[in-house]
Order: C-alpha cells, then structure tokens, then sequence
C-alpha cells in the first residue's frame, strides 16, 4: 500500500491499524525490541514510516482512552435516578410522654425522582456528540502526526541526497587536486594552486561530515514517531523529483472543505446543538416522589405514606444555563469561519509555492544543470591544456554545485508544500506516479 494510500485508508475507516477496539501498547517498553521487530530493514520507505506510526504512536492512544472515558460516561447519562431508601424515626428520647421509644413513630420509604423533558435521552446526545467529535479530532490529529512524519522524512531525504552531492563534491576535489598536482609537476601551475586544491578537498570533506552528523539526528527523529529510540534503517527510498500535478485551486479548496479539520466545526456544532437541547431540558422540572410505611409504636398500627416534591421556579434558575449554552453555540458559526479563511490562506500558500518550486525543478533540470554540466567538462579540459586559469575550474564547478544543490532545496519545498497540501484536503493529489 502506498503511503498517502495508507494515509485515505485511515481516513475511510478501513485500515486497522488504530481502532477503538485496539489496545494500546504499554508506555513502558523495550524500545530497542520495538525498534528490532518494526524496522526489519535497512531501508525504510514512507509506508513503511506510516505504519509503523500509526501502529505505535504514543501521542494517538491518547484518543483510545478518551473514547472510553466517553462510553462509560454514556453508560452513566442513559441510568435513570437512582432510587433511595430511607427511614426516619420520630417521637423518640423526649420528655414527659415522648420519653424513650414507646411513642416512636417510624417510617421506611423509597423515593425518587421522575425526570420530565427526556433528560437522560439529552445527555445521551451530548456524549455522543462528544464522541463523533472525538473520532474527527483523533483524524485531524493523526493528519498532523502524519504531515510532521511526512515532512520529516522529505527533509532526511533531502539530506541523503544532500550527502550524496558531497560525495561528488568530495570527488570533483579529489580529481581537481590531482590535476593540479600534475600540472605543478611539469612547472605549468604554481604551488599555490595545489594548496588551495587541498583545502578544498577539506573543505568538502568537512560539509559532508556535518551532514552525516545531521542525517543521524533526523534518523532519530523519525523513529521517535512510533517510539523508538534505536533506529535500525540506514537509507531512505524515494526520490524528490517525482512531483504529481496538483490540479486547479478551487478544486483542492473544494475537497479541503471536506477535511477534519472542517469537519470538527460541524460536529462541535452538533455538539453545542445537543448542549443547547440538555440546558432545555434542565428547565423542565423533575417530580420528586416517595411511598412507605409508617409504624406507630403507641398503639402498633401501621400505615401508608406518599409524596410529591416540585421545584419552584427551576426555569428561572437555569436561564443563565441555556444563555451560555446558546451563546457557545452562536461562537462556534464564526470560530469556523476563521478556520476557513485560514485554511485558504495556507492552501493558496502551499498552492502557490509549490507551483513556483515545480517550475524551478523541472528548469534545473532540463536546462539549467545539463549546461553547467557541459560547462565544467569544456572548463576542465581547457585548463588541462592551459587555455583556461585555475580560478575558471573552480568557478565552473561551484557553479555546478550549487545549482544541484538548488536543486536539491527546490524539489525539497516543492514535496514539503504538496505534503502540507495533502494534509489540509486529506487526500492525495494523485493517486498515480507518487513521488514515494
């Protein structure tokens, strides 16, 4: 399964990997175990990556045990009001006649209250409100999860090929140094040449230890995203220049209005609409009641006892109830409209520099790199035979590399902005020729 594949599958429901029913994985683990059973590799793919996540990710458990806490709080809402049984003894340790118990009057009573206004049936549709709720955070949250994995990764792999222009560096100086070298020999180069050839050389050499130094950092940071502290990958698969066509904005703003994080407003709409049905309900009354038996213990007869309570003025009293109740939900409206103002705004964002960063790609690539290329090649043969200085090689193949590793950064926010893209619509752009 691919990896946005994956990413719609949980989406749909149908990849089983997080579920309510689920139990979580213990917080305190062998994580070197962990790292051993999930990375059977050494080279870890974005799928992979995913999987693993979803699978072991400390942070999206939490939701499984909010899910429960919600189903027992559902359980508790849908009980009817317990019934008490009481008793009460009168007439007793008096004086004059009333001394001792023998005019004790005792009664034993059960008691209740009826609930008028389907009370129990409104605080069942708050929780479950609550909890459709919860189902849309928890995706909203794994999106997240999953575009700081994504992201990640695009970086480390950013990296790796970021090492593996420094190798070229390192070998283009290593040549460089050599040629040098020999020219120095026959008398056509000064010394001074040969020495900044080798600092050079050096020079590369460091650049690559440092982003050695920053591909096992990263390495770390991706295998805490399913708890892992001992990475056992070495490499990541993928390549950064295999870009999907995004389509048109307003058809990717039409499907991120789909998305969780739109979504959430709509249920936490439904949510504040249920509120507002339960702070309603509280104002109807509830009828309290209670029958027993009462024993006279002067003359050991016994009788019947029954009766109502009603709460006066209970309407009034929860007036300031249902006013917030509705005042929350009138909030909700507009705290959705800034949400989609800035989900626009951060799509056209992404929409726009990934655009921008495609474009660029596609230049070094069929233009720009293919004539620098060629440019070093003539450089270098003219400065062996003497028609071009020391200076025009080295400028000639700096030129180079920065323009591979322009590239590199162009094609890296290109994939960074088509992630972000596929975070907020929740879909992949494409599912043909991904990039993973």
């Amino acid at each position: 399964m691919q990896a946005r594949n994956i990413i719609v599958a949980f989406l749909l429901g149908s990849l089983p990997l997080l579920s309510w029913a689920d139990s979580p994985p213990s917080p305190i683990q062998d994580s070197t175990q962990t790292s051993q059973d999930i990375n059977t590799s050494t080279v870890l793919a974005l799928e992979d990556a995913i999987a693993f996540t979803l699978k072991n990710n400390p942070l999206l458990y939490q939701y499984h045990f909010r899910h429960q806490s919600l189903m027992a709080q559902r359980e508790a809402s849908s009980l009817s009001p317990a019934l008490e049984l009481g008793i009460e003894i009168e007439n007793i340790a008096g004086s004059g006649e009333f001394n001792g118990v023998d005019s004790a009057e005792t009664t034993l009573a059960l008691s209740s209250v009826i609930e008028l206004g389907a009370k129990a049936r409104s605080r069942v549709a708050v929780v479950d409100a609550r909890s459709d709720r919860l189902n849309f955070e928890r995706q909203a949250a794994t999106l997240d999860v999953l575009g700081e994995l994504t992201a990640l990764f695009i970086r480390t792999l950013a990296t790796q090929e970021s090492i593996a222009l420094s190798k070229e560096a390192a070998a283009l100086s290593e040549r460089m140094l050599k040629t040098v070298r020999q020219r120095a020999s026959k008398g056509a180069a000064p010394e001074a040449e040969v020495m900044r050839a080798k600092a050079a050389l050096i020079r590369a050499s460091v650049r690559l230890n440092a982003q050695h130094s920053s591909f096992e950092r990263q390495r770390m940071a991706l295998s805490s995203f399913w708890g892992s502290t001992n990475p056992h990958f070495s490499t990541l698969s993928g390549s950064l220049s295999v870009l999907d066509a995004s389509g048109d904005f307003a058809s990717l703003l039409q499907r991120a209005q789909r998305s969780p994080a739109i979504a959430i407003f709509a249920s936490e709409a439904r949510l504040k609409d249920a509120e507002v049905k339960l702070a309603q309900a509280q104002s109807r009354v509830d009828i309290g009641w209670q029958l027993g038996v009462r024993r006279f213990e002067e003359t050991d007869d016994t009788a019947f006892t029954a009766g109502i309570s009603i709460p006066l003025f209970s309407g009034k009293r929860n007036h300031g109830a249902v006013t917030s109740a509705l005042a929350e939900r009138n909030a909700v409206d507009y705290q959705q409209v800034d949400a989609q103002l800035k989900l626009h705004n951060r799509l056209f964002t992404a929409f726009s520099q990934r655009k921008e960063n495609t474009a660029a790609v596609k230049q070094f690539s069929s233009q720009i790199l293919p004539a620098l290329e060629q440019a070093l090649n003539l450089t270098r043969q003219a400065y062996e035979t003497g028609r071009y200085r020391y200076q025009d090689w080295i400028a000639a193949q700096e030129e180079l590399l920065t323009a591979k590793q322009q590239h590199i950064e162009a094609a890296t926010a290109a994939q960074l902005n088509q992630a972000l893209i596929e975070q907020l619509i929740a879909e992949p752009l494409t599912t043909d020729n991904l990039p993973y």
